[in-house]
């Protein structure tokens, strides 16, 4: 296996054409954005409209020492302009009104559509007077509860339009949790469906939102308009699945999308809001407490996130983009919605799993739509490397130019198989790191300039200035590892949590003051890439010796018999913490004896003897959300035999948590 020296530089296939093509101009670009951070942002916002221009003496403003004030980032300060206005009707005048903006592909393979520009703009129009109807106003909240459809589009751009704050959480969170988010945020108007199939399983989407009004309205908050799209009955159901579904309406209160949308006018004029006005909020879960309610604004993430993806995935007219992300979480945001409609794209948005009706499901969807850019998870990535490569080879990839990695690190296993075997060694791999917080990625290659290594998120963002710190604050200069932290803001950043500025602070701003700390670790190696360890509270302390779970799950998968793992801290009496180790075997892979001490030698010759776990059990699933990310906070509760482990509506398969406490090994005593 290769080592951190690797490197693969871009390909012809991925540099010729691309907006940066060389180091050299990668590093000027980068110089530039650092130096002249009015004039390298100004000049990218000439391109979008501005009902009223900035200030050039308050272009860019912000404090990040606690000691010296609130913290606060302002950028095109007296701008006023509108999200929807910039990715729709701007497209639409600029000659792009007939083209396609997303390629609608369903869960099942029967159900497909697709969407252009122009008719988008009308049906952000339409449901954009709908919610005025109903009383929605400029900084109302809307609470959005949706599946992998084109009405998520359009509700998220109907609600810019009008200058409310949208607030989508993941179709997958629980009752309990989406009520609290909705009492959060004051949310009175609700989106929803009636339900989706997810593979072969119905998720009857609406049921759950009515428990959660319910539970909303015992809190003292009432929901007073649930707007609901009929999904089920227009699409293909799984082979053997029962179509009964009987969707409850509250009269009064509910309301089918077909009975009020397409009656409305297709005309809507838009709101301007000014550039600091908040555009969405987007929960991300607190290691303690309740759920922060991230808050952007308006004029910087629109800057952010459209030029992000212009040029890390270096998108071209003529390309067809897909980002496999659920429209729930930030991923999704950004560059399912955000980015690429701020630049004309035209996107696959995906409804279905990658292992439905198929394996191949991924790759069948790649060669008919002949898409150019593929961003994905790792987990995803490391699940489908579990089966017969001719389930990838047997598809035309030729069209692939940019391979996408999001999430977590990317291990070097996974990197070179997506390398070598999806995008045959032609492709560049951007391995993007960034958080809900950042708005858009922070470190990342660029396909056509920047070299690679296997696992290395690479390289700082235009705009973006990585610091290493150690425990005690101090700068780590060169080859290093520390906290990874940021001295000055970019125009995506997150500007508070809604409705709580002091835990904004508390959480980001006072554990290094005049950093932003975003809670990674990462080190910076010889050749000054960088490299992300994983959060600071997934860190392991063996008798003195830190180390990340990334590093040691790394280690674990470059065996050949194993196709996942995921790595926890386990109480130890006499050194602290001890490595508790889940793994899952490959296809013809066997758990054994033999595979243990395998292992365990392995992890004691590639990082040290201090390393060496003290506990592998056997995972033949993990558990994950249905967006791929692994729990482990759940396996932590594994790891200590304590069956308490709270909410677990947002796994793909619940069942998986009872196999591994089955499975726990005789060696695993609480």
């Amino acid at each position: 296996m290769p080592s951190e020296k690797s490197v693969y530089e871009p390909s012809a296939h991925a540099s010729k054409g691309a907006y940066v093509t060389s180091l050299p101009q990668y590093q000027q670009m980068y110089r530039r954005s650092v130096d002249d951070p009015e004039g390298f942002w100004g000049e990218i916002a000439r391109h979008f409209h501005w009902e009223t221009p900035a200030d050039p003496a308050r272009f860019f403003r912000y404090n990040f020492d606690v000691a010296k004030g609130p913290i606060f980032t302002k950028w095109m300060d007296g701008a006023t302009t509108n999200v929807s206005y910039n990715l729709l009707d701007r497209n639409v005048r600029n000659g792009h009104g007939d083209k396609v903006a997303f390629y609608w592909e369903g869960n099942h393979p029967d159900d497909y559509s697709r969407l252009t520009y122009r008719k988008l703009l009308e049906e952000v129009c339409r449901l954009a007077n709908v919610l005025k109807s109903r009383g929605v106003q400029k900084g109302d909240r809307v609470a959005v509860y949706m599946p992998m459809i084109l009405e998520a589009v359009v509700t998220l751009l109907a609600c810019a339009r009008i200058g409310a704050v949208h607030s989508l959480v993941f179709a997958g969170f629980s009752a309990d949790s989406f009520a609290e988010r909705i009492v959060d945020c004051g949310a009175r108007v609700l989106v929803t469906a009636d339900g989706a199939w997810r593979g072969d399983k119905l998720i009857a989407l609406k049921s759950i939102c009515d428990q959660a009004m319910s539970k909303c309205a015992a809190d003292g908050h009432n929901v007073e308009t649930c707007l609901v799209i009929g999904h089920l009955g227009r699409v293909t159901s799984p082979k053997g699945a029962s179509q009964r579904h009987k969707t409850p309406m509250t009269v009064g209160r509910d309301i089918w999308w077909h009975d009020a949308v397409p009656q409305a006018s297709s005309s809507c004029y838009p709101e301007w809001v000014r550039a600091e006005d908040p555009l969405f909020m987007l929960y991300t879960s607190g290691s303690t407490g309740k759920p922060k309610g991230v808050l952007h604004t308006t004029a910087g993430y629109l800057l952010y996130a459209a030029t992000t993806f212009k040029y890390v995935f270096d998108y071209r007219p003529d390309d067809v983009y897909w980002c496999t992300a659920d429209v729930g979480w930030i991923t999704g945001h950004t560059y399912v919605v955000y980015g690429p409609l701020a630049n004309a794209a035209t996107s696959v948005l995906f409804e279905g799993t990658p292992f439905y009706p198929d394996h191949g499901r991924f790759w069948s969807v790649v060669e008919k739509y002949r898409v150019t850019q593929f961003y994905t998870a790792p987990t995803a990535i490391r699940a489908l490397m579990k089966f017969d490569e001719r389930l990838v080879k047997r598809h035309d990839l030729t069209s692939l130019r940019v391979l996408g990695s999001v999430g977590e690190p990317i291990n070097p296993e996974a990197w070179l198989w997506y390398y070598r075997v999806v995008g045959g060694e032609r492709c560049s791999i951007v391995d993007t790191f960034w958080q809900t917080e950042t708005g858009g990625h922070v470190l990342t290659p660029l396909p056509g300039a920047t070299p690679m290594k296997p696992g290395a998120a690479g390289f700082p963002f235009f705009g973006v200035e990585p610091v290493l710190l150690d425990e005690g604050g101090k700068e780590i200069i060169g080859e290093g590892e520390g906290y990874l932290v940021f001295p000055r803001p970019w125009p995506g950043l997150m500007r508070t949590l809604f409705g709580n500025h002091d835990r904004y602070e508390l959480t980001y701003f006072t554990k290094f003051p005049g950093y932003y700390c975003t809670g990674d670790g990462a080190k910076r190696d010889a050749d000054g890439f960088l490299w992300v360890t994983g959060r600071v509270d997934d860190m392991l302390n063996v008798s003195g010796h830190l180390m990340s779970t990334a590093e040691v799950e790394s280690v674990l998968t470059e065996h050949r018999g194993v196709a996942e793992a995921a790595v926890v801290a386990k109480p130890h009496p006499v050194k602290g913490e001890c490595l508790y180790c889940f793994v899952t075997v490959t296809e013809d892979g066997v758990f054994d004896e033999r595979l243990l001490r395998e292992l365990k030698q392995h992890v004691r010759e590639r990082i040290g003897p201090f390393a060496q776990p003290d506990v592998i059990q056997n995972a033949p699933a993990l558990p994950k959300t249905r967006s791929g990310k692994i729990m482990r906070r759940i396996l932590r509760k594994v790891a200590v035999n304590d069956r308490d482990v709270g909410d677990v509506s947002t796994l793909a398969d619940g069942t998986v948590v009872e196999q591994l406490f089955a499975m726990r090994p005789p060696d695993a005593a609480a």
